[in-house]
This record gives C-alpha cells, sequence and structure tokens, in this order.
C-alpha cells in the first residue's frame, strides 16, 4: 500500500508540474502567432525583408510549440491514468472492492469448472486479477483462467509473472497506454475485417497517372504564377479538374477502406506505443522472450507497422473534408497515393495484425498475474511435479482477505479423494472453491494462496452450482446428471481434479444417498483426486469400502452462549454436530 501512495504523490507532483508547462504552452503559442500575423503584416506595408524573416522564425517558433504542446499534454496524461491505477489498487487493497472490469462477457455456464468456481462477474477471480486494458487482454487473461497448461508451460508462465512482478513503474506503464484510448470489441473486428479484406488493386496505368499528373499540374500551375499565361492556367486547370475525376473513380474503393469505428487512428496508435513498450525490454524469461521475438523478428517492427497504420487510416479520413481534399487530390492525387500505400500494408502485414493484437493480450494477462503475485507477496509458487503429488500447506481463499482468511491443509498424496461433512454454515462450500480456485491458479502459472504447495497439474471439473435451465427444458436433477456423465466420460479419459458439493440436490432422499454413495465409488475406481460435500452422514462410509484412496474430513461447530460459533478449520472424520435446527429455532422458524 505505501507503494501505490508514494506512486500517487510522486505522480500528483508531476502532473502539476505538467499542467502549469501546458498553461505556459498555451500562453506561448497565443503570443508566438500574433507576433506573427504583427510582423508579417508590418512587412506587407512596408516591405521590409527582416519583418518577412521574424515573421517566419516567430512561424516556426509557433509550429514548435505545437509539437511540444502536444508532448507535454501525452505525458500529462500518461501520469494522469497512472494515478487512477495507483488509486484503484489503493482501493482494492484498502476495502477489497476492484474497480476493474469484472469479464461478464466471459461466463460459460457448460465450463467444466469456471462457471461454479464464479470465475466470471462481480467480486470474481478474474475481476480480482485483471489489469488489462485492451480488449485481447481481457480476452488473453480470460482464455488463461479457461485452460490448464501442461507442465512446461506453466513453468515458463511461472518464470514469466516472476520476472514482472517487480517491475511496478513498467507494469504500470503498460496498463497506462492501454488505458489512455480504450478499444473495444468492436473496433477489433472491424480491424480484422479490413485485413481480412480482398484489396481492390489500383492499375499500373492509375499508378504512373498518380505521379505523372500531379507532376505536370504543378509545374504548369507555377509557370502560370511566374508568367501569367492564360493558357498555362488554363492547362493547369483542366489538369486539377482529371486529377479529381481520377479520385472520383476510386472513391467506391477509397470508402471500402475506410473503418466506421471513432477514432481507429488514435486506438492504433496507442497499440503501436504498447508494441513499442514490450519490443524495446530487455525480458529474461523464454517466454517473455518469446512474445517480443514474434514483434521483432521481421524486417519490420510491429510498433513500426502499425503506427505507419494508423497514420494511413488518418491520412484516409481527410478524404471526407470538402475543404482539404479537393485541393489535396486536384493537386496530387492525395488519396490515391493512401489508398495504394494502405493496400500495400494489407499485403505486407495483414496476416500478422491478429498475432500482434493477441502478444499484446498475452503480455497484458502474465502483467495481471505479475501484479496480483505483486499485491500478494506471501503467496508462493507451486512446485510442479511428475509424481502426482498434490499437497497445500496452509491453503487460503484467494478472494478473502488475509484478516477474514482461515487456512486450511490439505494433502492427495496418500488419500486421493475426500469426504467433507458438516452443518450448514461451516465451510464446506468455500473450502471447496478455496482448493478449486488454487488448482486452477497453479495451473495455469500463477501463485496460490499458501504457505506450501506441490501440485501436479491435471483437468479441473466441477459441480457446484448449476440451476434449472427453462431454454433447455431441462431440471436441475437432469443439468446435473449430465455434468456427472461428463465428468465420468472425462475419467475414462484420463486423471482429473474433480470438486462435487451436495449433488443430486433435485431428487429423494434415498436416492440422493444411493446415486451420491455411487458417484463416490466411481471416483475411487476411477482414481479421481479431488473431493465431495455432503450433509448425509452415511455416505461417508464408502470410505471404508476404499480405504487406499477416500479419507472423511470435517467442519465442526459449537453452541457458545447460545451463539454459533464457527472455526473453520479441517479435521479428520466425520462431522459431530449439527446446527439446522439451532438456526431456524433462533429465526423463530420452528
Amino acid at each position: 500500500m505505501k507503494a501505490y501512495q508514494d506512486n500517487i504523490d510522486q505522480l500528483q507532483k508531476e502532473s502539476s508540474r505538467l499542467t502549469a508547462s501546458d498553461r505556459r504552452i498555451s500562453v506561448s503559442r497565443l503570443l508566438s502567432i500574433t507576433a506573427a500575423a504583427f510582423l508579417y503584416y508590418q512587412y506587407n506595408q512596408t516591405d521590409n525583408v527582416f519583418l518577412l524573416l521574424a515573421g517566419v522564425i516567430t512561424t516556426i517558433a509557433f509550429l514548435l510549440l505545437i509539437k511540444k504542446h502536444k508532448f507535454i499534454r501525452w505525458e500529462n496524461a500518461l501520469a494522469k491514468a497512472k494515478i487512477e491505477i495507483n488509486k484503484d489498487e489503493l482501493s482494492f487493497l484498502e476495502n477489497g472492492k476492484p474497480r476493474f472490469d469484472d469479464g461478464s462477457a466471459f461466463i460459460q455456464h457448460d465450463h467444466p469448472y469456471s462457471y461454479d468456481l464464479d470465475f466470471f462477474g462481480e467480486h470474481s477471480l478474474f475481476q480480482t486479477l485483471n489489469r488489462t486494458g485492451t480488449t485481447y487482454g481481457k480476452r488473453g487473461l480470460a482464455n488463461n483462467l479457461l485452460h490448464i497448461l501442461p507442465e512446461k508451460k506453466i513453468l515458463e508462465t511461472q518464470e514469466a509473472v516472476k520476472e514482472l512482478t517487480p517491475h511496478l513503474t513498467w507494469r504500470h506503464q503498460l496498463l497506462a497506454l492501454s488505458r489512455i484510448k480504450p478499444d473495444s470489441p468492436e473496433s477489433n473486428k472491424e480491424l480484422l475485417e479490413w485485413a481480412g479484406r480482398k484489396p481492390r488493386r489500383i492499375s499500373k496505368v492509375v499508378r504512373l497517372l498518380s505521379f505523372l499528373l500531379p507532376a505536370i499540374t504543378i509545374i504548369f500551375f507555377g509557370f502560370y504564377l511566374i508568367h501569367s499565361s492564360e493558357l498555362l492556367g488554363r492547362l493547369s486547370g483542366l489538369l486539377f479538374l482529371i486529377n479529381l475525376g481520377i479520385l472520383g473513380a476510386h472513391m467506391l474503393s477509397i470508402k471500402a477502406e475506410l473503418i466506421s469505428t471513432t477514432k481507429i487512428e488514435d486506438i492504433l496508435k496507442h497499440y503501436s506505443y504498447l508494441l513499442k513498450e514490450i519490443e524495446q525490454t530487455d525480458f529474461q524469461s523464454e517466454k517473455l522472450k518469446q512474445l517480443q521475438s514474434s514483434l521483432t523478428s521481421r524486417e519490420t517492427k510491429a510498433s513500426e507497422a502499425i503506427h505507419h497504420l494508423s497514420l494511413l487510416f488518418g491520412r484516409l479520413e481527410h478524404v471526407t473534408n470538402i475543404f482539404a481534399s479537393p485541393l489535396l487530390n486536384g493537386s496530387l492525387q492525395y488519396h490515391i497515393h493512401v489508398l495504394h500505400a494502405l493496400q500495400h500494408w494489407r499485403e505486407k502485414h495483414a496476416e500478422h495484425l491478429e498475432e500482434w493484437m493477441q502478444t499484446i493480450g498475452e503480455i497484458e494477462a502474465i502483467n495481471s498475474l505479475s501484479n496480483f503475485a505483486y499485491n500478494n507477496p506471501d503467496f508462493v509458487f507451486p512446485t510442479i511435479n511428475h509424481e502426482k503429488q498434490i499437497q497445500f500447506k496452509d491453503l487460503g481463499h484467494p478472494l478473502i482477505s488475509k484478516d477474514k482468511s482461515v487456512t486450511n491443509s490439505i494433502d492427495f498424496n496418500s488419500k486421493k479423494f475426500f469426504i467433507l461433512t458438516g452443518s450448514n454454515m461451516s465451510g464446506k462450500s468455500t473450502f471447496l472453491r478455496t482448493v478449486g480456485l488454487n488448482m486452477v491458479l497453479a495451473g495455469i502459472g500463477a501463485p496460490v494462496y499458501a504457505s506450501k504447495a506441490h501440485v501436479y497439474p491435471m483437468p479441473v471439473f466441477v459441480s457446484m452450482r448449476l440451476s434449472d435451465s427453462l431454454t433447455d427444458s431441462e431440471s436441475y436433477f437432469y443439468a446435473e446428471v449430465k455434468r456427472l456423465n461428463y465428468i465420468m466420460e472425462q475419467l475414462n479419459k484420463g486423471e482429473a481434479f474433480v470438486l462435487l458439493d451436495e449433488i443430486l440436490r433435485g431428487t429423494n432422499s434415498d436416492d440422493k444417498r444411493n446415486g451420491t454413495m455411487e458417484v463416490i465409488r466411481k471416483m475411487a475406481e476411477k482414481k479421481a483426486f479431488g473431493g465431495i460435500a455432503t450433509h448425509d452422514l452415511e455416505v461417508c462410509n464408502v470410505s471404508d469400502e476404499y480405504s487406499e484412496s477416500l479419507i472423511n474430513k470435517r467442519f465442526e461447530v459449537e453452541i457458545v452462549n447460545d451463539e454459533l460459533v464457527f472455526d473453520y478449520k479441517l479435521r479428520d472424520g466425520i462431522c459431530e454436530n449439527k446446527s439446522a435446527s439451532f438456526i431456524m429455532r433462533k429465526m423463530g422458524v420452528i
């Protein structure tokens, strides 16, 4: 928290300095253009060449001030964006309420674990991790959360996350660049559609005329100004109209190149800034080096190509300017040249465009995991192994603040699958989510909330949060049976980590008990890792049949001074205390 507050204080001072510079330059610009106008007026009155020279120098100064002004405003916008980033982090650490995009767009009800474990939505894992600014960044982070990586890629990601974790300034620079001019799914879609569109080629004759006719037009017009020849004036006017005619003949092609998204030029420019930041950084980890090489290994760097595309789209948009367009195209065939340059860019770089955008997204996703590691320095990177060892010491829920979180240790090495019992509100579901969230974090190369962790990566499957589906005409029970059948099919293909919470709630007690016991037997026979939570204590008897792989675990509750007291500590054995009747009496239900 101190680091973020120090950053805020420093950046606010910097922003104040830049704001003061902005005001000074604004005044200087006004004075310089006023002075230039006055000098030109005096020159017109006196024909004093020194006044003309002074006017030219003052005009140059004005143009330099414009450039400087843009730079100052850009730096100030960057500083203000970083202030907001640090304030967001500070607010999150203080009250636990993230201000970041919650990833609701990525909710998948039929995903093996993300919906059941609340990976997306308000106060979700995605929202806690998310420090992305681009659409591809959000997609990259979501994609990471939805797929468990193989061992090699986990280790590569861990190395990359560890490398970026201490570099707070660099990580905030990357996020600030993406926040100043945010893109959208729509702008990305239009851009990729443009890149995939087959270009309408300009004929060689038109290409030749686009150079020849403007040159002749300018020469004739120049001689007309010098000699005041009526013939040259008419020829210049005729050529001017011919140039406009050529533009008109290609207007449909030009309009086809335009992207309707507002300010695509600015979005691309900020992409180029992000790419340049990535290209010029001296990475050490293999994964970051590989991502960087995809941007720099070709003849033109990705940042330069995207910046050039930004300029081309900016120039193309001027075709709709009723004042500038006739002058530029009548004399220079300006937009014919821009059209050709865009078509050439597409032929040379279009096939790499999405790859470059995805690279930005992957770096942003790693950046998010590094921020998570930075904010939680006591979390650990799990040791990845081949020996099917899964063990967590002092395991906690990564979305519960440390002052409220209760940690527990769990070992799957000797007993692969636990049967968890406990009274209502004792912490069974929270513990299942704790295990599931940390298994997935370990599987994507992120740190986990534990003091020590050994993980054997494997697919994760969860059945905790199903609902009736009116659109599919499915009952809760049928939807759950389908999910259980899917899990069984996946276990037939190989090892998996399975978490089940109070299954078969949509049927009667006997069917539920018998069905639950049969499911647990299947878990033992298929050598599944994981656990199941249940209120039915008789279910725990299955552990006697498969004592080599099943173990009973429990959460207990005590009644102290007519109040329920939960310690949320995991114990061996079967639950001994109950609380449902006590709670109902306490609330006056019975």
